[in-house]
């Protein structure tokens, strides 16, 4: 592939959670444009596995589609440099009331590679451990249990739309059929 350049980088705002830039890029003919990008610190979700082999779910409302979404549990790091794994079991607890020994990393997914930095490094947790939900003041979640087969029926009916759940949860469903090599 061509080379492509990138001459210079804006912030245009410096937000809580992402910040948003304009880039210049050269691209290979020569010619430059300018493309947006969001810089995100990266995020963590998990697949968790309960006694039963039931999936704990999150549903809860998310803004930016303005609607009430069926997720696995996840969320954003606290630092750029903070570890992917302990997030994810920071958010198992904190989402729901679970915390887990027994985590091990599944897959990674760039969530929209045409716009964002944003990474989600996603795990999947056995031999739950009762705890305690630690939601934020104004986090509003219900947790809901799913077979594998549920779940793929959702999201299939595209009830789950979530790219982070599908991409999680199918996995899981290979790994456990012996497909993923980790």
């Amino acid at each position: 592939m061509e080379k492509f350049e990138i001459l210079n980088r804006k912030l245009e705002h410096h937000g809580s959670i992402v910040d948003f830039y304009t880039l210049d890029v050269k691209v290979p003919n020569g010619n430059i444009t300018k493309w947006d990008h969001i810089e995100h610190k990266g995020a963590s979700a998990v697949v968790p596995v309960d006694e039963d082999g039931k999936i704990l779910m999150v549903r809860q409302y998310r803004g930016a589609i303005d609607d009430i979404m069926l997720e696995i549990p996840a969320g954003g790091r606290d630092s750029a440099d903070e570890d992917f794994k302990i997030c994810a079991a920071r958010e198992l607890e904190e989402e729901t009331g679970y915390r887990s020994d027994d985590i091990h990393h599944l897959i990674d997914i760039n969530t929209a590679a045409a716009y964002t930095s944003e990474k989600i490094v996603v795990y999947y947790a056995e031999h739950l451990i009762p705890s305690k939900q630690r939601l934020d003041e104004n986090e509003f979640v219900n947790i809901e249990r799913y077979t594998i087969e549920e779940i793929e029926e959702k999201i299939f009916s595209c009830e789950i739309t979530d790219a982070k759940t599908i991409a999680g949860v199918l996995a899981y469903k290979n790994l456990r059929k012996g497909g993923c090599k980790l």
